[in-house]
C-alpha cells in the first residue's frame, strides 16, 4: 500500500490537476497545492494569464491565497502528461430548453482521456444527475485513452460545496462528500481530500449515491424558496407583508427560516432541472420539483409586473416612465452575472415601453451586454418613477430613505425592496416587497 496514488501524492512523486478553474476549481486546486503538486488547468488562456499573477478572474481570492502553493497553471494539455490524479470541476449549465449541457463535462472528459495513463485517478466534482459519471463521462475516458475501466483506472465522485461570497463557508471547513468506484479507491480519494478538507469527509456508499446528495441539497433549497415565493404572491393579495408573516412563524423551533426572492446562479436554478430530466427518462414526470422550479422562475416577470401597476396607480403614463434597477448579480456582493433573474424583472419592465437603467458596482457592464444585451448604466442620473433593489449588495444596505428619494422624480415614487432589508426604513415613499 505505500504505493497507493495517496502516498505518491504526499510525497511528491505523483501530480494531482485540476481540470477547470472557475470559482469551484481554483480554490480547490490552491489548497492542494499547499501539500501536495498541483497541475492547474483551463481551456481559457487569458484567465491562466491572470492567474499566473496571483489573479482569480472570479473574484473571489485575493493574491495571498496563491502564497506558498506548489501549482503550474496551464491551458496546454500537454502540461497534464506527468498528471496521476485528476479533479474535473467545470460547470454543467442547462441550455435554453432547460435541459442539462454537458458540453463543458464531456469536453473536460476528453481532454483527461487523452493523457490518460494506467492505475490513474480521476474525480469528478461537477454536480450532475445520479449516474451521469458512469454512464457518460466514464465512456469518453475509455473511448479517448483506449484504457478499460475499471481494471486500467479508477473513477470517483466528490461534489463541490463551494458558496460563492461566503467566507465563513469555505473548502475547508464544509464536511466533504467523497466516492469511488470500489473500496480501495474510495478509500484513496476520501484520504487525499482529507489533506485539505478539515471538516473532515463522508464516504458515501457508490457514485451514484454521491451525486445524488448533491443534486438534493440545491433542490430541497430551491423547493423551500418556491413554497415561500408562492406564500409572498399569495400575502400581497391578502395585503399582508410577508416578512412580518415569517418572523412570527420563525418563532417556532422548527421552522424552516427561508425567504422570497429571484433563485439565479449556477446551483440552485439549474441543479433541479438535471434532476427532473433525468427522473423522465426513468419514467417519472415530477411533480413537487418542477412546479417549484416554475414559480422560482416566474418571479423576475412577477416583480416587473407589480412595479408597472403601482407605477399606474400613481397616475402616471407607463410609457414614459423611467425605473432603476440596482444590482445585476446573481448574488449580493459577487460579481457573478450567470444565470441572474435580475433580467428576467428589466425585460418584463422593458415589454410596457418602461426606459430602465440598471446599476451594478460589482457586475461588468461587458458581460452582461455579451450575455443578455443589455449593458449597465454607469450612473443612475435620477428623475426616476420608481426604483428596485434586486440585489442586496453592501453599497445599498446602508443607504437611506433621503438618498433614494434624490434619485425620484420629485422626490416622491414607487420603492421596491425584493428581499425586504429595507422593512421599516422606508416612512414616505410607496414601499412594496415580496
Amino acid at each position: 500500500m505505500n504505493n497507493s496514488i495517496y502516498n505518491r501524492l504526499l510525497q511528491k512523486e505523483a501530480k494531482l490537476a485540476v481540470i477547470g478553474l472557475g470559482y469551484v476549481g481554483l480554490p480547490i486546486a490552491l489548497e492542494f497545492a499547499r501539500k501536495i503538486k498541483v497541475v492547474g488547468f483551463d481551456i481559457n488562456q487569458e484567465r491562466v494569464d491572470l492567474m499566473k499573477r496571483s489573479i482569480d478572474p472570479s473574484n473571489e481570492l485575493d493574491a495571498s491565497a496563491f502564497d506558498g502553493c506548489d501549482i503550474e497553471f496551464t491551458a496546454n494539455i500537454h502540461d497534464l502528461k506527468d498528471v496521476q490524479f485528476f479533479i474535473v470541476a467545470v460547470p454543467t449549465p442547462i441550455d435554453d430548453a432547460n435541459l442539462p449541457n454537458l458540453k463543458p463535462l464531456l469536453g473536460a472528459s476528453a481532454t483527461v482521456g487523452k493523457v490518460l495513463k494506467k492505475d490513474d485517478y480521476v474525480v469528478f466534482e461537477s454536480t450532475v444527475y445520479p449516474g451521469c459519471t458512469e454512464e457518460d463521462c466514464i465512456p469518453v475516458l475509455e473511448a479517448e485513452s483506449g484504457l478499460k475501466f475499471p481494471e486500467d483506472f479508477k473513477v470517483g465522485y466528490s461534489p463541490e460545496r463551494i458558496n460563492p461570497g461566503d467566507k465563513e463557508h469555505t473548502l475547508q471547513n464544509v464536511i466533504k462528500v467523497t466516492s469511488g468506484c470500489d473500496h480501495e479507491s474510495s478509500e484513496e480519494i476520501a484520504k487525499t481530500y482529507e489533506l485539505v478538507v478539515e471538516a473532515g469527509v463522508h464516504r458515501a456508499a457508490s457514485i451514484k449515491v454521491a451525486e445524488a446528495a448533491k443534486i438534493i441539497e440545491n433542490t430541497q433549497r430551491d423547493v423551500n424558496i418556491a413554497l415561500i415565493n408562492e406564500l409572498s404572491i399569495i400575502f400581497n393579495k391578502l395585503g399582508i407583508n410577508t416578512f412580518e408573516v415569517l418572523e412570527a412563524a420563525g418563532t417556532k423551533w422548527n421552522f424552516l427560516k427561508f425567504s422570497p426572492g429571484l433563485v439565479g446562479g449556477h446551483c440552485i436554478g439549474v441543479d433541479p432541472y438535471y434532476l427532473t430530466h433525468k427522473a423522465q427518462q426513468a419514467g417519472y414526470h415530477s411533480k413537487v420539483i418542477t412546479s417549484g422550479r416554475y414559480v422560482n422562475d416566474s418571479m423576475g416577470f412577477y416583480i416587473g409586473k407589480q412595479t408597472v401597476k403601482r407605477i399606474i396607480a400613481q397616475g402616471k403614463h407607463i410609457q414614459d416612465a423611467k425605473v432603476l434597477v440596482m444590482g445585476a448579480t446573481f448574488k449580493e456582493d459577487v460579481s457573478d452575472i450567470r444565470n441572474s433573474k435580475v433580467i428576467d424583472v428589466v425585460n418584463e419592465l422593458k415589454s410596457f415601453q418602461v426606459k430602465v437603467d440598471l446599476v451594478d458596482p460589482h457586475a461588468s457592464s461587458e458581460e452582461m451586454m455579451h450575455e443578455y444585451g443589455v449593458g449597465l448604466t454607469e450612473a443612475a442620473s435620477g428623475n426616476y418613477d420608481a426604483i428596485i433593489v434586486a440585489v442586496n449588495h453592501k453599497e445599498y444596505k446602508n443607504m437611506s430613505e433621503d438618498q433614494f428619494k434624490a434619485l425620484l422624480k420629485d422626490g416622491k415614487g414607487v420603492f421596491v425592496d425584493v428581499k425586504g432589508i429595507f422593512k421599516g426604513k422606508i416612512k414616505d415613499l410607496e414601499y412594496w416587497s415580496l
